[in-house]
């Protein structure tokens, strides 16, 4: 049973940061993510990072330089560090893999087998 630990979210002013972490997937070829639900909107993905041979990661246009996504395999923890944080970056974030290796996107929700049970993150003005 894979149980995914999320820490690190909390509240700060915009302009801040947060780092986010994810203990629990210790598949050494992995497809993992990082997605987020604000009040009265749907899930939405954030940024993935698929890890077999070599690591790919792909973000949404509106966390694009801003955030990065990121793995330590030797603690099997999954990172995501938000700089220059805004308002409209607060909502429940939660990490995700896949069980199965496949096709790796922020975009398909669906494909995730495992998820976090969510860590709030609150930007202020």
């Amino acid at each position: 049973q894979v149980q995914l630990v999320e820490s690190g979210g909390g509240s700060v002013q915009a302009g801040g940061s947060l780092r986010l972490s994810c203990a629990g997937y210790a598949n050494s070829r992995k497809c993992m993510g990082w997605f987020r639900q604000a009040p009265g909107k749907e899930r939405e993905g954030v940024a993935v990072i698929a890890i077999d041979r070599s690591v790919a990661t792909a973000y949404a246009d509106s966390v694009k330089g801003r955030f990065t996504i990121s793995q330590d395999n030797a603690k099997n923890t999954l990172y995501l560090q938000m700089n220059s944080l805004t308002p409209e970056d607060t909502a429940v974030y939660y990490c995700a893999a896949r069980a199965i290796w496949g096709r790796c996107s922020y975009l398909f929700t669906d494909d995730y087998d495992y998820w976090g049970q969510g860590t709030q993150v609150t930007v202020s003005s």
